[in-house]
């Protein structure tokens, strides 16, 4: 059996919700044509690419973390 750390488990979980995001994403961005709303839009990508920079940098300091530990 596969042991995974609490750093590990946060990651996977953080990035299994950026990947459901950005698949609605897609979504919103194929039925473009049957309703078009600029601002739902914009927040819709701007939800996304904050969760994709809060992974990268909650990534980066476990990885911080983990190099000055060990």
């Amino acid at each position: 059996m596969i042991r995974i750390d609490f750093a590990g488990l946060k990651q996977k979980l953080l990035a299994s919700i950026v990947a459901i995001s950005a698949i609605h994403v897609l979504e919103a961005f194929l039925n473009i044509d049957a309703s078009f709303d600029a601002t739902r839009m914009t927040w819709m990508v701007a939800v996304l690419l904050v969760f994709v920079i809060s992974t990268l940098l909650l990534a980066l300091s476990d990885r911080w973390t983990t190099d000055k530990e060990g």
